[in-house]
């Protein structure tokens, strides 16, 4: 899922007394914009593998239960469908949303980089994909939406203008933040380290590991001990927690990774709780549009 914000992912709130569901933090359960990330969680982990649409009132309970306000929830609803990500329908005093083909390929294509992604490169040829995109100061924009993109793609930066990745699948992505940019000096190419400084010294520079390791370590600490009953809840908030590293991560090989790497183990987690959890989750919609 390209759609993505450069907050923290969202967290459940473990306390939950009383039986109350557990909900979102405060600082991610406001606004339209908070809401409109966590809707396309739901439409990508719930909605396209069951059918492809569901009602408002569906959308409004799922997101609900995750703190998020029904004002929030129409409002996330409405501008996502206005970027033609959904389209509604009618139906009496009701509306049904339906995922566009736009946002069924770009929702597939997510679910396959989120699911295939395990934090260390374990098939790495040597090779580098380097980007050369140097975009002048008047061009704002431009600079601001390469950078951003790059970025969001694993790419990381040795010097102005220039970016690498030791990921080969990113070409085509590449391609398309080039053409969007419009850059008059901007090129891809695919190289081998022959010398000079170190690899590991270079990749220290490029990327923050630390921070990324730390990203990480909380992501561990959150969801080693899962609370709470509700599977919907849990299960969005799991996947919404996970999906940005596989866009922030370069997907490193190994020998420049610190060990232990606290990426493999919070991908193991990911994919152990995911499994565990995934089809009651589904099951609970399914229930829920059902009912609906």
């Amino acid at each position: 899922m390209t759609e993505t914000t450069q907050a923290s992912a969202g967290q459940l709130d473990r306390a939950t007394p009383g039986g109350q569901p557990p909900t979102l933090l405060r600082r991610h359960a406001a606004g339209t914009e908070s809401a409109r990330s966590v809707l396309f969680t739901v439409l990508g982990e719930l909605v396209l593998p069951t059918g492809g649409q569901a009602w408002t009132s569906a959308f409004i309970d799922v997101l609900g239960r995750l703190g998020i306000e029904e004002k929030a929830a129409r409002q996330a609803l409405m501008r996502t469908a206005a970027d033609n990500w959904l389209s509604s329908e009618r139906v009496g005093r009701r509306t049904v949303w339906r995922l566009t083909p736009a946002a069924e390929r770009l929702l597939r294509d997510g679910t396959e980089r989120i699911f295939s992604f395990t934090a260390v490169a374990g098939d790495w040829d040597g090779r580098w994909t380097i980007v050369l995109a140097r975009t002048p100061e008047t061009e704002r924009a431009a600079r601001h939406m390469v950078r951003t993109r790059l970025r969001w793609a694993g790419f990381g930066t040795v010097s102005p203008g220039v970016w690498i990745s030791p990921r080969r699948d990113r070409a085509a992505e590449v391609r398309q933040i080039l053409d969007e940019a419009q850059l008059p000096d901007g090129y891809l190419f695919t190289a081998e380290y022959q010398g000079g400084g170190t690899l590991t010294a270079m990749v220290e520079r490029a990327w923050d590991l630390a921070g990324l390791a730390a990203g990480y370590e909380e992501f561990i600490t959150e969801f080693s001990e899962p609370a709470g009953a509700d599977p919907l809840a849990l299960v969005i908030d799991l996947v919404h927690a996970w999906r940005r590293f596989p866009w922030i991560d370069p997907g490193l090989p190994a020998q420049f990774l610190p060990v232990p790497w606290s990426g493999t183990a919070a991908a193991g987690l990911f994919t152990r709780l995911h499994a565990e959890r995934a089809g009651d989750a589904r099951g609970a919609w399914r229930q829920l549009i059902a009912g609906t």
